[in-house]
């Protein structure tokens, strides 16, 4: 097969799910993983797509906001050891923010069964799996109101009104990219505005991203990088990329990822 049919190839897998694995692409081309590294060193100097650890994704423009089914899919393994490393973090009696988001929504998932806490969000899908049960054994979740974004966030005048009510021990973060220069960023304008509004409400600022966020830029800046207390991000992050961020974030926490 011809390295012109291969990247064809590669990037209809790539616009169909939006990510791809190199030990998949080798299976389904029949050729080595160091060819299909090759193939991706390739198109990411082309700008066709983004390397990342194990594979690639899509390069989309700073404006576009995924939808957050499809985003789900999307590192689910990197996510939920993500959630669990984040977990470890929250103590008995906090008082936390999350915000809406796919790693912050399995992080969510792990704070049932902790009756003291109390938790502020403005996601829809988190205040469903936190309010799922009644018989008390769970935590104090308060939703904010606002519009609803595509990445399933409530934001706007509503929402950052309710916001500036609250004050909070911790604020758990999720991230459309972080960046050393830019640093955090959203492709929604309304929801960066929400987010710095989060991020207002708490002592300390702990952003859960997983490796394929970091240099990925949106439009919107609603944090500098040194903003961030703890950084909790997968093992897919190389040990180049974790120097460069020691220098500007307190502490990196590192989730081991097991990849399906």
């Amino acid at each position: 097969m011809l390295a012109a049919e291969r990247h064809e190839r590669i990037m209809t897998a790539l616009r169909s799910d939006g990510a791809v694995r190199v030990v998949e692409l080798a299976e389904k081309l029949g050729v080595s993983e160091m060819t299909i590294r090759r193939d991706l060193d390739v198109l990411d100097e082309r700008e066709a797509l983004r390397k990342v650890h194990g594979g690639a994704i899509a390069r989309g423009n700073r404006g576009v906001e995924p939808s957050s089914t499809a985003k789900a899919a999307r590192q689910h393994a990197e996510k939920v050891a993500i959630a669990r490393a984040a977990v470890a973090l929250v103590e008995d009696g906090m008082t936390i923010a999350i915000s809406a988001g796919t790693t912050t929504l399995e992080f969510a998932r792990l704070l049932l069964g902790r009756p003291s806490l109390t938790v502020v969000t403005n996601s829809i899908s988190i205040f469903s799996e936190l309010t799922a049960h009644t018989d008390g054994s769970d935590p104090t979740v308060y939703l904010t109101g606002g519009s609803r974004t595509p990445s399933d966030a409530l934001v706007g005048p509503i929402a950052n009104a309710t916001l500036d009510t609250f004050r909070v021990d911790a604020v758990f973060l999720g991230v459309h990219g972080f960046d050393i220069d830019s640093g955090l960023t959203s492709p929604n304008i309304a929801e960066a505005e929400t987010n710095r509004r989060l991020i207002a409400t708490g002592r300390r600022l702990f952003v859960l991203a997983d490796n394929t966020k970091y240099r990925e830029v949106g439009t919107a800046v609603f944090a500098q990088i040194a903003a961030v207390d703890t950084l909790v991000v997968d093992d897919g992050l190389d040990e180049p990329s974790r120097a460069e961020l020691t220098r500007h974030v307190s502490r990196i926490v590192v989730a081991n990822a097991v990849s399906p």
